[in-house]
């Protein structure tokens, strides 16, 4: 029971992790049809700027984590703007979109692996509280973690429902051509949760490289984990998100339980084919296409 204990405690935390990044996707698809897969490199990014601040100007580790989630903000809404957009004002179906998105990937994921090269890099000296709660053990960057997402999911919901931009993203993810027609700014609206959700998912990136350190290739995995977590929560619905990030980080931390930990990744491969057999629009509530 011990080790059940542990790991439904390490489920709740990858959970949260899970949650984060597939938040921040759904919510760029949901609100402009694209499918970010640029979004891993940015996260990667984010750890990137999150190591920089912590290790070269010294700042508090939370602080830096911070600072990760507002350079990934900036990294996304440039990529709305400097690269998406001309292909929307060209009219390139959807298609066209997705390739781009890959090359993007490609070449981002290049453009770090040239500027810090392939070895891990860690906060040097970095130590965290350890917190016991009978027999589980968690740290003090992990009850952030799970914060985190709490704090988010609060406060991205009191943006949606109470304020006038946020309204404006839930008019284009109902429906994106009649938002236009009654006066909503796409364009804006589009770089904003661009810049939102790659912040979202950001967080957890700045956090996984305070525990695990920072690689150019790190985005490949959070990629994946953020695309399986979209499909299984639905593609485009924020809450199932949450509850597709938190299904996914309980069945891979129990599943460990009894399969090694090499077959970590084909839990979730597993867990995607079944949730499509099963329920091919995904867990949450399917959006209207505009």
């Amino acid at each position: 029971m011990e080790l059940l204990a542990q790991l439904l405690a390490n489920g709740l935390v990858n959970g949260s992790e899970y949650a984060l990044l597939g938040l921040g996707f759904s919510l760029i698809f949901a609100t402009t049809r694209i499918f970010h897969f640029a979004y891993g490199p940015i996260l990667a990014l984010s750890a990137y700027v999150g190591w920089f601040g912590a290790s070269v100007l010294g700042l508090p580790e939370l602080t830096a984590a911070l600072c990760g989630a507002a350079g990934g903000a900036v990294a996304g809404a440039l990529c709305y703007i400097g690269a998406y957009r001309y292909f929307e004002i060209k009219g390139i179906p959807s298609h066209g979109v997705l390739i781009l998105s890959l090359g993007m990937s490609i070449v981002l994921q290049a453009a770090l692996t040239i500027g810090f090269g392939t070895a891990v890099l860690v906060v040097p000296d970095f130590q965290t509280n350890v917190y016991l709660f009978g027999p589980v053990v968690i740290t003090e960057v992990q009850v952030c973690l799970v914060v985190a997402l709490v704090v988010v999911v609060a406060l991205l919901t009191l943006f949606l429902r109470t304020t006038r931009h946020g309204l404006a993203v839930l008019a284009m993810t109902d429906n994106r051509d009649m938002a236009q027609l009654v006066g909503i700014d796409s364009v804006r609206t589009s770089a904003m949760v661009f810049a939102i959700g790659s912040a979202i998912a950001g967080i957890a990136a700045a956090m996984l490289m305070l525990e695990q350190g920072v690689t150019a290739i790190m985005g490949g995995r959070l990629i994946f984990i953020a695309f399986v977590v979209s499909v299984v929560g639905g593609i485009g619905s924020i809450p199932g998100s949450i509850v597709g990030g938190y299904l996914l980080g309980f069945v891979e931390s129990v599943g460990l339980w009894e399969i090694p930990t090499q077959w970590q990744n084909s839990i979730a491969f597993i867990m995607l084919f079944v949730i499509m057999l099963i329920r091919p629009t995904g867990l949450g509530r399917r959006p209207r296409t505009s």
